[in-house]
């Protein structure tokens, strides 16, 4: 996209204010993981930086583990504005079963849209950045993992909408279009 996703208006609004408003209420705490903390002000919510900058998405799922309060942590990217508020509030009930609660789409872990039990997974995690490793699921051979998948999540988003990016102009689109249909 060029610039920051979470903050490019989607429906008249940055699309870090649409998945806020989806999951308002939904847990104790709420923290947004960034390098530009200035452009996030406006949330008036905690804001943390890269713990391991130049580390990926692995880098912030360790930043958002360690400075989450809360036992389970619900860890959503900005650029999913479709989240489905009754699946979430599914992947949450299923917290205590395994250390990651995660979809399974289209062949796909959705680790972006997932359930993790802090302290487990986050020594799994300081552990695989040790190790040079930054692949999402680089540290899953250390915690157990319950896979979630397609016919089960179908119950709640049949499309799998919650699952959809928006990694492109085109993809934005896409999404203003679906927007505007009332999906």
């Amino acid at each position: 996209m060029g610039r920051d996703k979470a903050l490019v208006p989607l429906a008249g609004r940055a699309m870090i204010d649409n998945i806020l408003t989806r999951v308002a209420g939904l847990g104790e705490e709420v923290l947004v993981t960034t390098n530009d903390p200035a452009s996030y002000e406006h949330l008036d919510l905690a804001l943390f930086e890269d713990r391991e900058p130049g580390a990926g998405a692995l880098g912030g799922l360790y930043t958002a583990l360690a400075a989450a309060r809360g036992d389970t942590v619900l860890v959503l990217a900005c650029d999913m504005p479709f989240v489905n508020r009754l699946l979430l509030e599914h992947l949450l009930s299923m917290a205590d079963e395994a250390d990651v609660i995660v979809p399974e789409w289209e062949g796909m872990y959705q680790t972006m849209h997932a359930v993790y039990a802090r302290k487990k997974v986050l020594k799994a995690v300081e552990n695989a950045l040790a190790a040079g490793n930054q692949r999402m699921i680089s540290f899953y051979p250390e915690v157990k993992v319950h896979k979630v998948p397609p016919e089960e999540i179908a119950k709640f988003d049949p499309q799998g909408r919650s699952f959809f990016n928006v990694n492109t102009p085109e993809d934005l689109a896409e999404a203003e279009r679906l927007l505007s249909q009332g999906r």
